[in-house]
């Protein structure tokens, strides 16, 4: 028996395999294998030649080629590993009040189960660091993780983004085809963020993916199997969505099998002093900047805000607050102007009228230059303040909270992500 020998190969397929280098324990070898067909055309058998038994001495150049392209494509499959890698652990969810608690008991037992997950609550509580953590504790994390944002993805390009396209399908294809998000989470994880933007057209399609695990890449006639388990992710109000007939009952039942209901920042603020310790520890990382801590009446003040936006807006806060000073202790001062609360105004003085009158153009003068702030900071905590009563008004709803701010989903996907 020769190692490594493709001659299998081309007994199965029937194709030959005119020149390739063999490479064993005896050395690497230019060899052709041509299939052997008897009189009625069948498959009988295969037969090696070897071309040239020390091809490295006469064909220097392309084996020097055909190593680079073998370490490239190594290191191509190596990194793209990596990066289907699941990022986060039931450890990264930070907290130990009774409401984190829960989440990490919930999140333990649903990843020993193959069944489809259904993750709720609103923008900001980490439902995709959660699934990526359901994942890593499963039975799948040696196996991909693949996430796809639906709200992120135009409507026109779903169907291609989740079950691939046939080689040549339509014009502009590529002729050797794409696998989709399906194809590339078989065996492994496929994350569905924001489900309830999935529109009504592509649902049943989905629902029979997920019904008979099985795909048909657009422009293709062949089924292909795959063994992929859902995780989805919303914070729209899916039977709400169904009542109002713009989401499908029978879909939602499929995904609704293990639900589990994310938290507000709001509702769990005795996690909020370890949530700034670590979230202050990565953007020090990130920055490059030396970790800051918080003041007793910082973390007061941050206790006393609604955080509609949940982790995401305070990490948001937290990094202009870190970014726009050089102290290594941030205090009460250093969020007044970044929170949607006000700081008590200050009790007032008694002065005589001419006291008044004498202070009244310095001060003036002095208020009115202090009010005055950069205008990219401004301008982007405008946009921050909007996108935010968008989101509360809203209950939520990304795709209702563009329409209020007069732009498309994808961008307030993009601003959301600065936020």
């Amino acid at each position: 028996m020769v190692p490594n020998t493709l001659m299998a190969h081309v007994v199965d397929t029937g194709q030959p395999m005119l020149v390739d280098l063999l490479t064993n324990q005896a050395g690497t070898f230019l060899v052709s294998r041509l299939p052997l067909r008897n009189a009625q055309g069948e498959v009988i058998g295969a037969m090696g030649m070897v071309l040239l038994d020390h091809p490295e001495t006469t064909m220097q150049p392309l084996m020097t080629k055909f190593s680079r392209l073998q370490r490239e494509l190594d290191d191509a499959r190596q990194q793209l590993a990596a990066q289907r890698r699941p990022k986060y652990t039931v450890a990264s969810f930070i907290g130990a009040s009774p409401q984190a608690m829960e989440i990490k008991r919930q999140a333990r037992r649903v990843a020993q189960t193959d069944s489809t997950v259904l993750l709720l609550g609103e923008t900001g509580t980490g439902k995709e660091l959660l699934a990526h953590a359901i994942h890593a504790a499963s039975a799948r994390a040696a196996r991909p993780f693949v996430g796809v944002n639906i709200a992120a993805v135009p409507d026109t390009l779903l169907e291609a983004e989740f079950f691939g396209v046939a080689p040549g399908a339509y014009t502009g294809a590529d002729r050797k085809g794409r696998d989709g998000k399906f194809k590339l989470a078989d065996g492994g994880t496929l994350f569905l963020d924001e489900i309830g933007d999935m529109p009504i057209a592509l649902q049943s399609k989905l629902l029979r993916v997920l019904q008979e695990q099985e795909v048909e890449p657009l422009g293709s006639n062949t089924v292909q199997r795959v063994d992929v388990r859902i995780i989805a992710a919303t914070s729209r109000d899916l039977p709400a969505m169904v009542a109002a007939g713009s989401f499908r009952a029978d879909l939602y039942y499929r995904l609704n099998v293990l639900p589990i209901r994310l938290p507000a920042l709001r509702e769990r603020m005795a996690d909020l002093e370890a949530l700034v310790e670590t979230l202050a520890d990565d953007i020090a990382r990130r920055s490059g900047l030396p970790h800051k801590g918080l003041s007793g009446d910082a973390l007061e003040l941050l206790a006393q805000q609604s955080w509609p936006g949940n982790i995401r807006e305070l990490r948001n806060v937290l990094e202009q607050a870190t970014l726009m000073t050089d102290d290594l202790v941030l205090g009460a001062s250093h969020f007044t102007s970044l929170v949607v609360g006000e700081a008590p105004a200050a009790p007032a003085v008694a002065r005589s009228p001419k006291q008044l009158a004498a202070t009244h153009d310095v001060v003036g003068a002095s208020a009115s230059t202090a009010a005055i702030k950069p205008l990219p900071q401004a301008i982007a905590e405008l946009e921050s303040r909007a996108i935010r009563e968008a989101l509360a008004a809203t209950g939520g709803n990304k795709l209702a909270a563009s329409r209020l701010l007069g732009i498309s989903r994808a961008t307030l996907y993009e601003k959301l992500a600065l936020i």
